[in-house]
């Protein structure tokens, strides 16, 4: 470990050997914890046991705060923040060895131990040169808020997710035989597949014959990237094994999900990755990344539970609280703003219910997404297998019936164009170009706000003692033993809902809940489940021809 305290220059070098020793450094309310990409140092304080820090400044988010939108030729680590404010540092070359030394592990000759201090010592010696020049440019209070949550980041990686390892390790172990198994079992009902190959003429019949109007390229080819097969799985359910097949096929590195010793995987979330400011972590790696399926790996230990707790319709209420449009206002509190909406738009009548009006709901449902989405007319038409025109009307009625919304968004627009830039009502920043998307801009505020919501609840809960798992785009895994989790929930629901408070300036979010008490595992009904139990069953079936 190396740490210089900045004004008086002392100076921390200290090779910490196994047997636990007290952190060398102040921690409390006293001192500022300097660090770029902050989550490494803190993970290592967990492990040895030290207390976090009271107040985190990560340069490594800073940095990307202040050039989110940008171009940068030398990247966004610390070598390219040097470079980006014209300071000298090591090569990319002498760096990259050195992490290559240090990922190898012990045991390290005295000369290496040696090297990988004074390699630490010059990323120190760097954040020195560093920090007046993003101290001058940075809000205080909104950085702290920022490295409160990279606290919490440290907490939820530490934490992982609990997953059915045994059941993995039999996913891996069988793969290729599982993928011919799975492609001879979907196929029966899509004869799409020539041996192990999807053929898209086969596909045209299969659609000709099912009279499925499916979205097209330029060159009139099929439009057939995962994007357009989720999309039209959700028009189309009887689509899904087959969207699910090919992914897995195509993008699924099996290999990639790791639990560890304890059952637990874990990964780098990537906080403030994104240009709206959310973690990106890695797809292949995360499995709330990957196939949808693959979440009946979660399974909580015996005696425990998980529940996986989301925002409901987030990105329309956050909408209407910023816009303050006050029908969009009503529709959220309503409870199901898709259908209210087709109240408002006259579409239904004010009696109308989700089971006597399912086909205008699900219209609805779909324009609403398409705003958010930015899609147009054709897309939302191609979406809902309607005639383009069709989706001419249902964004008319949605504009007609939402004004202040759109006089807002079309603002929100004209501001970026003007100033060049947008920000989160915490001070995410987004440098906005010339040539940026309008869409883009548009659904900046929703998508920003909602991350910098899901940040503040994940701090929330963490400072509660909550067990955070993992955070998803609009939601969050936690776990409890049984005979609290019901109680940890109901904390749980309303942090977030204080989270939606304090972001949206007193607009609450309402929230759902779906609870896996052990032995239950996780399961996406609306998605997954049917490809996961194909799964199992053709596993079960591969060991049974073994045995």
């Amino acid at each position: 470990m190396v740490a210089r305290e900045l004004f008086s220059g002392k100076l921390v070098r200290q090779w910490l050997s196994n047997q636990q020793s007290p952190c060398p450094i102040p921690l409390g309310r006293e001192a500022l914890y300097v660090a770029y990409f902050a989550t490494a140092e803190l993970k290592c304080h967990l492990s040895l046991g030290w207390p976090l820090p009271a107040y985190v400044l990560d340069l490594y988010v800073e940095f990307r705060c202040l050039t989110n939108g940008l171009e940068l030729p030398a990247g966004k680590g610390l070598l390219g923040a040097l470079s980006y404010f014209g300071l000298a540092s090591i090569s990319y070359t002498e760096k990259e060895s050195m992490r290559e030394l240090a990922i190898r592990g012990s045991p390290f000759s005295a000369e290496e131990k040696q090297a990988l201090t004074d390699y630490c010592q010059g990323d120190v010696d760097a954040l020195v040169a560093l920090l007046p020049h993003l101290v001058e440019r940075l809000h205080l209070q909104q950085a702290l808020l920022r490295g409160r949550y990279i606290k919490s980041v440290a907490c939820m990686e530490n934490c992982g997710i609990p997953i059915d390892t045994p059941t993995l390790h039999q996913l891996q172990s069988n793969w290729d035989a599982l993928k011919n198994a799975l492609i001879n079992r979907v196929n029966s009902d899509y004869g799409v597949f020539d041996g192990n190959t999807f053929k898209k003429e086969l596909f045209a019949k299969y659609l000709r014959r099912r009279k499925i109007a499916w979205p097209t390229l330029a060159s009139g080819q099929l439009d057939l990237k995962d994007t357009t097969f989720r999309q039209m799985a959700r028009v189309y359910p009887s689509l899904s094994p087959l969207r699910e097949l090919r992914h897995s096929l195509g993008k699924l590195q099996l290999q990639n999900i790791q639990a560890a010793a304890d059952d637990r995987a874990r990964v780098n979330l990537s906080p403030f990755s994104s240009k709206t400011g959310r973690n990106q972590p890695s797809n292949s790696r995360y499995i709330f990344g990957s196939s949808v399926w693959l979440r009946g790996l979660i399974k909580s230990q015996p005696d425990w539970g998980v529940a996986y707790i989301d925002w409901s319709q987030q990105e329309f209420g956050i909408a209407a609280a910023l816009s303050g449009d006050p029908a969009m206002l009503q529709a959220y509190h309503s409870g199901d703003p898709y259908l209210e909406f087709a109240k408002q738009a006259g579409l239904v009548p004010p009696e109308a219910t989700k089971q006597t009006h399912p086909q205008q709901r699900k219209l609805c449902k779909a324009a609403v997404l398409a705003v958010q989405y930015g899609m147009g007319a054709e897309s939302l038409a191609n979406s809902i297998n309607e005639p383009v025109q069709m989706g001419r009307e249902l964004l008319a009625n949605h504009k007609r019936t939402f004004p202040v919304f759109w006089k807002w968004s079309q603002g929100v627009q004209d501001f970026a164009q003007l100033q060049l830039k947008l920000w989160t009502v915490f001070g995410w920043n987004l440098k906005v170009g010339r040539d940026a998307n309008p869409r883009s801009i548009a659904n900046f505020p929703m998508q920003a706000n909602g991350a910098e919501i899901l940040r503040l609840a994940c701090c929330y809960m963490v400072e509660a003692g909550i067990r955070v798992c993992a955070p998803i785009h609009d939601a969050v895994l936690i776990e409890a033993p049984l005979d609290i989790l019901g109680e940890q929930i109901t904390l749980v629901r309303e942090l977030m809902a204080r989270a939606s408070r304090d972001v949206l300036e007193g607009f609450e979010l309402n929230t759902d809940v779906e609870i896996f008490r052990y032995p239950a595992r996780y399961c996406d009904a609306d998605r997954g489940k049917e490809f996961w139990e194909m799964v199992i069953e053709e596993l079960d079936r591969l060991q049974a021809d073994r045995a």
